[in-house]
């Protein structure tokens, strides 16, 4: 399972929308996506507390964001 970011492009700027996806194999064996649960609109700075929430490896996959982050 991954954290989608998705930029909002109407509404307020620097603000995404998130969605908790997991992948996942059709009857045909081609990998697909499908929408666990929508996570709601976060501003910027919360997007990577967000991603480290649900990654396997939390503590560097937070410092990889942060970093990601610092340099936009």
């Amino acid at each position: 399972m991954f954290v989608r970011v998705i930029p909002n492009n109407k509404g307020k700027k620097k603000t995404y929308f998130c969605d908790l996806v997991e992948s996942f194999r059709d009857e045909n064996g081609s990998p697909r996506h499908r929408v666990v649960v929508k996570l709601g609109q976060f501003d910027m700075e919360h997007v990577p507390y967000l991603k480290a929430a649900f990654a396997s490896d939390p503590a560097s996959t937070l410092e990889q964001e942060l970093v990601k982050m610092s340099k936009q």
